[in-house]
């Protein structure tokens, strides 16, 4: 016996790429349900060789299923996580609508697996922020190693982590640009298509943006809450894949080649680093791929114990809908819920 699970969102970005994962990760699925709002009703989505309806949220029965992969924004979340989890199924929530609350484990199963062990009290899990997962993932095993006092990160982030408006924004604007037509920014503040933005979310009192501080609060939660972090995120003319450049202060001197090798033995993790052309990587070389690549890992000579790292993954993917069905394989894999049926897990 597999799975009864439900995809609220499955219209959208990160929704269809989990309908996407979960077939390609085997896992049991014995139903699949596509879940959206009222004007979605009907809409076909793709599971394997499957096609599926999406059912109106307010209508679903959600006692019926096992597992809610919600994937529809804070606001949807904010509306239904805490009912449907009273409903019975455990919600892997990718909104920030729960990332602080205390009595909701917020995961990345490469970095604190046994957080799962919290599923229950409110029958939610948060899935982080997608920067903040390939942070972590990279950090974490070097933290292990050598203990991080300090990071610097600035972000280099794909439209596509503003949905398929964002995408589609930059799509046109570089067709208008080339064309004369109007380029007029609609989905962003400025203009995308041959420009960057040093602007994602809102601004806090500070001069912070929160985006910058869910990055900051999620490390400190899931990783040390003793690291000092301090963030600056970029949006940048990149349909997919988010990029960082990271720098990282340790208590004790760590050298590149140390830290290449611990890199290269940590779960979800890749290393392409060398000192040629086509030693590193780039977010079209991640694009579609599950691993969060690390590559110019180096010396910084300007602080004590210092390294830079450059840090890219597919931001819909592992940065979304690969560390959400990753969750509900810990679920599995830890007892919290059962299944007699098998998957293959996604070794990178």
């Amino acid at each position: 016996m597999g799975y009864r699970v439900a995809i609220v969102g499955a219209t959208g970005n990160v929704g269809r790429e989990m309908l996407n994962i979960l077939e390609e990760l085997e896992f049991p699925v014995d139903e699949i349900h596509a879940i959206a709002s009222r004007k979605s009703k009907g809409v076909e989505v793709s599971f394997g060789d499957k096609t599926v309806k999406c059912q109106d949220i307010e209508q679903f029965d959600f006692s019926k299923v096992d597992i809610v992969l919600m994937s529809a924004g804070g606001a949807v979340s904010k509306e239904w996580s805490e009912k449907i989890g009273k409903a019975g199924p455990i919600v892997i929530d990718n909104s920030s609508a729960f990332r602080k609350d205390a009595d909701v484990p917020l995961i990345v199963p490469e970095v604190n697996p046994d957080a799962i062990k919290d599923a229950t009290k409110k029958n939610i899990i948060a899935n982080p922020n997608c920067s903040t997962i390939q942070l972590v993932t990279a950090l974490k095993p070097l933290h292990d190693a050598a203990k991080i006092k300090r990071v610097v990160v600035s972000t280099y982030q794909s439209v596509s982590g503003a949905g398929k408006e964002g995408m589609d924004e930059l799509w046109n604007q570089t067709k208008a640009i080339y064309g004369l037509g109007d380029a007029t920014p609609k989905k962003f503040p400025k203009q995308i298509a041959f420009n960057v933005i040093p602007y994602i979310g809102s601004f806090l009192e500070d001069g912070s943006t929160d985006e910058e501080k869910k990055m900051s609060d999620e490390t400190h939660k899931m990783l040390d809450p003793d690291i000092q972090v301090t963030v600056t995120c970029v949006r940048v003319p990149v349909f997919v894949g988010h990029s960082e450049a990271v720098n990282v202060q340790f208590d004790r001197p760590i050298e590149p080649d140390e830290a290449r090798a611990i890199l290269r033995e940590a779960p979800g993790v890749l290393v392409i680093d060398k000192q040629e052309h086509d030693g590193y990587i780039t977010p079209v070389d991640a694009a579609s791929e599950h691993a969060v690549y690390v590559s110019r890992i180096r010396k910084d000579p300007t602080v004590e114990n210092g390294l830079n790292l450059w840090v890219v993954s597919d931001n819909l993917r592992k940065g979304a809908a690969l560390n959400a069905v990753q969750i509900a394989q810990l679920l599995d894999e830890t007892g919290v819920i059962k299944s007699s049926s098998g998957y293959r897990s996604i070794t990178v």
